[in-house]
């Protein structure tokens, strides 16, 4: 059975997080080693805190599990998006559909209003029964952004096993951090090992000198 952990445990952002919310976003749930994670839109509090860290939401927003469970739906469609365009498969059509539906559900034009003492002016809707919407629609267009653009070549899966998170490459890095990447040079290093002899070199052949 899996078991969830405290945050203060997750890894710091994977390479592109920091300039793609959208890939932060996929990021939020973390599979770590022994069958744990880290949700960290788990909780209504969580997913509150994630969208303020982040210049999503005002402080205060106090999020309601309604609104959390669509950050965490909306979560799963662009995993799924980033799965595809990394694995080289067609979009699904429900991310699809996910993603559009979130990009459209928040005003992105400047209205038009008027002020008995400064006259017409230009703002943006953002009433506090939309700031979910809102915050939706612009991880939504990031993760457009980021499969349609000049990133989406680099983008690649941590190749370090259980890890989940996906990551912008730089050169020949696909790790999402210095702990995947140590996890799995572990692992290479234990495989050498503990695999068989080559076909001839058993019973007293030549030693395998190779690195």
């Amino acid at each position: 059975m899996t078991g969830s952990v405290r945050d203060e445990q997750a890894p710091p952002p994977a390479p592109g997080a920091e300039q793609h919310p959208a890939l932060d976003l996929a990021n939020s749930a973390v599979a770590l080693p022994g069958g744990q994670f880290i949700d960290l839109l788990g909780t209504p509090a969580a997913a509150d805190r994630w969208l303020v860290e982040r210049g999503l939401a005002p402080a205060g927003t106090d999020l309601q599990e309604t609104c959390a469970a669509r950050l965490r739906s909306l979560r799963e469609e662009v995993r799924s998006l980033l799965a595809s365009r990394v694995g080289g498969h067609p979009a699904p059509a429900a991310a699809l559909t996910a993603v559009n539906d979130a990009l459209t559900r928040a005003p992105a034009a400047a209205l038009l209003h008027w002020h008995p003492e400064h006259g017409l002016y230009r703002a943006a809707s953002h009433p506090t029964t939309q700031i979910v919407e809102h915050a939706l629609a612009a991880l939504a267009a990031d993760a457009a952004d980021l499969l349609t653009g000049p990133d989406a070549d680099r983008l690649t899966a941590c190749g370090s096993t259980p890890c989940n998170r996906y990551l912008l490459r730089h050169g020949r890095r696909h790790w999402c951090s210095t702990r995947c990447g140590d996890r799995a040079r572990a692992a290479r290093a234990y495989a050498r090992r503990t695999a068989p002899p080559p076909a001839g070199r058993a019973g007293g052949g030549v030693a395998d000198t190779g690195s």
